[in-house]
């Protein structure tokens, strides 16, 4: 598995994750960190992180860090109802992603783990920014729909 984060600075660095079920802990320990250095390098101190519905996102552990160590963050419960459309990696970078790989030098997991990295840094930094941008239309269609999904 992998996470990557998305701001109107561009990508955040990919994080790796080893096999095994994602927790809290692989949260803490790997994904939160650099979505913190990488906010902090592009953003400086006035960001807010916005995280996804995955179970390790809402434990409180996984909370807590975030309180202490982001900026501002979005918790729980002020989170949408269908966070997938108003997420720019769910509504546009990860198929912007999957296009951009060379598919043909994808034959073991480390040439797969390869070009995701090499994938990533391809994608333009105008690219990341307009699905951003999108967001606004994405929240006024989820409000339009009654918080029901856009697609």
């Amino acid at each position: 598995m992998v996470w990557l984060g998305a701001c109107s600075e561009g990508l955040t660095a990919l994080a790796v994750l080893d096999e095994g079920t994602v927790n809290h802990h692989t949260d803490i320990k790997k994904v939160l960190p650099i979505a913190r250095k990488c906010g902090k390098q592009m953003l400086g101190d006035h960001w807010t992180f916005q995280q996804d519905g995955a179970t390790p996102h809402k434990d409180h552990h996984s909370q807590e860090w975030r309180q202490e160590n982001f900026p501002s963050f979005i918790p729980t419960d002020r989170w949408p109802p269908n966070s997938p459309d108003l997420n720019p990696l769910d509504y546009s970078i990860w198929n912007e992603l999957v296009q951009t790989m060379n598919w043909g030098h994808v034959t073991t997991k480390a040439s797969l783990i390869e070009e995701l990295k090499r994938a990533t840094k391809k994608i333009p930094k105008e690219t990341v920014l307009r699905s951003c941008d999108d967001f606004y239309r994405h929240l006024y269609q989820v409000l339009k729909n009654k918080e029901d999904y856009i697609r």
